[in-house]
């Protein structure tokens, strides 16, 4: 099925199109239209005269709009979960789930909404200042534009497209180009809705011209981007005087304590470090183990990992399916490779079959090895030993990124350490940092970005504050 673009309500399709094979098995199961800069620039000013209309639409009838879509989406489950299947490999049950989470973050996004609001000011509270009627108002940006990845192509879309339509803006979507269809059929739940503001939302396609065209206009006030930290870098460099809001990645820790519950850490971990083949910002990349417990609980995450299915994403019991493309497997091959020749030791088989690569879970892992020190984006996961919780702070902080750590204990102390020393954005006790609830605020330091996701952090990105004072 064809993917097409979206000048506002205004479908359109191009003589030249991008295929999109399966990573399974290689079909191909979407096209898309081959965009221009100059298709992002026309999209931009659809978005700007549809911005002014957005703003004086009332919020009640915004509101309806998200929960048509998400009223919409329910009845699409089965069509978009096999959709996000076919063009990102990702196994069919947690496809569901991500369709049952996005309608849950449009839910949020219209529930968040209604209950934005501005503040009164005391401005006689200080000697300088005198009473006045005085209060500030929170009003949409004008434009945002929204570029989304390919590991989450629905929920990750929804992240941005929600809070931002409901807020009353317009926005340009820039979806990834492994999943165009995904993006398509779910903007034509936002296009068709009957309470739709008319052309409030475009649909472009393409790479670095796209993007750079987008990103650089003096158009958009709110560039909001979920990727890789080289884009970003590109993005910051481009975008000028504007938001931007960044969601980078990660290099996700957590420290399993010599008093933890072993069977559950290791049920926990081996979920947290494989879901999605590991094709997770938050995935769970960097395990520190202290040494009184290390071997018993590598062997117990060697035996929880060795249950996972491997295989078809298609075949519901499916847990592990293909990485994104080949050159991912044939990347996870090499790290895992590497790590060997440098002294670490495997515990499971670490293989792949095209673009299946099983789980990998490696012992004796040192700082210096690259499969620790960078964002692997697949299936594998470091075991690290250490003499006590201090050195794990210090190993696990010893990162460019800081997205979500986590710390497996019994220890009260050990716990309030973990929440004021990690150097992240989250914190997760008793669970892995893979552990997300789209309700929460949700965003890095250091290299993994700049904002906060999460609906009703996502309304306050893409609303300005207006000051009034009535003297």
């Amino acid at each position: 099925m064809e993917a097409k673009i979206f000048f506002g309500s205004k479908e359109e399709s191009r003589a030249v199109v991008d295929k999109r094979f399966s990573p399974y098995d290689g079909r191909v199961v979407s096209t898309a239209p081959v965009c221009s800069a100059e298709d992002a620039r026309k999209a931009l000013k659809i978005a700007e005269e549809a911005a002014k209309n957005a703003k004086k639409s009332t919020l009640a009838k915004r509101c309806e709009w998200i929960l048509d879509v998400a009223k919409r989406l329910k009845e699409q489950k089965e069509d978009m979960a096999r959709t996000i299947t076919d063009e990102v490999g990702k196994p069919i049950a947690f496809s569901r789930i991500e369709v049952e989470r996005c309608i849950e973050t449009l839910t949020l996004s219209a529930e968040f909404a209604r209950t934005m609001h501005g503040e009164t000011i005391a401005t006689d509270a200080t000697l300088s200042g005198k009473k006045t009627n005085a209060y500030f108002v929170r009003e949409p940006v004008g434009v945002v534009v929204a570029i989304t990845p390919f590991n989450f192509p629905l929920n990750l879309v929804a992240h941005k497209l929600a809070p931002a339509l409901v807020a009353g803006n317009a926005v340009v979507l820039k979806p990834t180009p492994e999943a165009p269809l995904t993006a398509y059929k779910f903007a034509t739940l936002f296009i068709e809705s009957e309470f739709a503001n008319k052309d409030a939302l475009s649909v472009v396609y393409g790479d670095a011209e796209v993007g750079s065209a987008l990103v650089s206009s003096d158009i958009p006030r709110v560039i909001s981007f979920t990727g890789s930290v080289p884009v970003g870098k590109i993005i910051t460099s481009q975008a000028g005087i504007k938001k931007v809001s960044l969601e980078l990645g990660g290099n996700a820790a957590t420290f399993i304590d010599a008093d933890a519950d072993l069977d559950y850490a290791a049920e926990r971990c081996a979920f947290g470090a494989f879901i999605n083949s590991g094709q997770v910002c938050i995935s769970l990349q960097r395990i520190y183990v202290h040494a009184d417990v290390y071997e018993s609980f590598a062997q117990k995450l060697a035996t929880q990992t060795k249950k996972l299915k491997v295989g078809s994403p298609y075949e519901d019991e499916t847990f592990v399916g293909p990485l994104i493309n080949e050159d991912a497997a044939n990347r996870a091959m090499n790290w895992v490779e590497s790590a060997i020749k440098e002294g670490a030791r495997a515990m499971t088989v670490p293989h792949k079959e095209g673009r299946i690569f099983h789980p990998a879970v490696m012992a004796d892992v040192h700082d210096d090895m690259a499969i620790v020190c960078e964002e692997v984006f697949a299936p594998i996961v470091s075991l690290v030993k250490v003499e006590s919780f201090d050195e794990a702070i210090k190993k696990m902080n010893d990162s460019p990124y800081g997205l979500q750590f986590s710390i497996f204990t019994n220890s009260l102390k050990n716990t309030q350490k973990a929440i004021e020393d990690f150097e992240a954005g989250g914190v997760v006790v008793n669970d892995i940092p893979t552990l997300r609830f789209d309700i929460q605020p949700y965003g890095g330091v250091k290299l993994s970005g700049v904002g906060r996701e999460g609906p009703k952090f996502a309304l306050e990105e893409f609303t300005e504050i207006k000051s009034v004072v009535i003297c």
